[in-house]
């Protein structure tokens, strides 16, 4: 019997950019290896999903070439509209507001992910397959371009999250929607992404699932509207936080319970570095983190196989 993929993603970007607005650094490039090495360690292949400034790193190039030469990870493509090449500016201050990709007007979307394609491919001498948006943000204009420059795997979809009530463009109306979007693997439908078709674009979303039952947290919604807010549900990602080793293990159970043939982790390249993110900031949560992490991998090593987005692809291609 085939075992479900175990998917790890790594959103590969500059030092805490939820503090960072103006000056990016790139030191948690220094703090991959040791990440790398417990993937290892269970056989496990993450996926680096590398936006700009990253990409121009050094350090982190001569990391990510290493993993590459011997074949114990994938480099795809991940980008943040405000700072990539080419910078034309959609407000007037896009590093205050981070303005979404898909804010941006066709043309420019197009030659930013082209722009990141080129870069990606000619520093690491490998094509470009996998993908996530930055800010989770994601339309079929930007699916139809991925499908076009021969991306096979996109994973910025998250399922049952509205990302309508985080902002972006003063002018606009927040992220997507992903309140209807499946919960499984699925190729896209190339002119509504969120239900299956025929275009060549596998959409393999995060593991996501409400920590409360429907009736629950129908009842929090109504009295939030009652107040004037709008808020999600709460939800059970598989991604560490302080302290949430049990609710990660919960949402694999039921992600396996459901049949589905792969789990999908994430988590930034900063949070690998102490004051990298908001949510480990000294040494102490670092250690914390990885004691999570080697008990979570133990504890999935027999019941999945490690594989990056584009060997699940290729095995989901037969």
């Amino acid at each position: 019997m085939t075992k479900p993929a175990f998917l790890i993603t790594i959103d590969t970007e500059g030092d805490n950019l939820w503090r960072n607005h103006r000056h990016i650094t790139t030191e948690n490039a220094r703090f991959l290896p040791r990440f790398q090495q417990l993937c290892e360690k269970y056989a496990f292949k993450p996926t680096w999903l590398t936006n700009y400034e990253m990409a121009t790193d050094p350090v982190y190039i001569a990391f990510a070439r290493d993993v590459l030469a011997r074949q114990q990870g994938e480099i795809g493509m991940h980008l943040h509209a405000w700072h990539s090449p080419p910078t034309l500016p959609l407000t007037d201050d896009d590093w205050r507001y981070q303005p979404y990709l898909i804010e941006f007007p066709e043309p420019v979307l197009r030659d930013k992910v082209t722009y990141m394609t080129r870069l990606l491919e000619e520093t690491f001498q490998t094509k470009m397959v996998s993908h996530r948006a930055g800010r989770w943000a994601f339309d079929a204009r930007y699916a139809r371009i991925l499908t076009e420059l021969g991306y096979r795997v996109d994973c910025s979809v998250t399922p049952g999250v509205d990302w309508r009530t985080a902002p972006g463009a003063p002018q606009g109306t927040g992220g997507t929607d992903y309140r209807h979007f499946p919960r499984e693997a699925y190729f896209l439908d190339e002119k509504d992404i969120s239900r299956p078709g025929n275009s060549g674009l596998l959409e393999v979303p995060m593991t996501i699932h409400p920590k409360h039952p429907p009736l629950l947290n129908a009842l929090k919604q109504g009295y939030d509207r009652l107040r004037g807010k709008r808020r999600n549900p709460s939800m059970n990602w598989l991604r560490p936080g302080r302290n949430n080793l049990a609710l990660m293990k919960r949402a694999v159970e039921q992600s396996l319970q459901q049949g589905a043939d792969y789990v999908e982790f994430m988590l930034h390249s900063s949070e690998f570095m102490p004051d990298g993110s908001p949510t480990f900031k000294n040494e102490a949560d670092i250690e914390q983190l990885y004691q999570h992490l080697d008990a979570l991998f133990a504890w999935l090593q027999p019941q999945t196989q490690g594989m990056t987005l584009a060997e699940y692809y290729d095995r989901r291609m037969g």
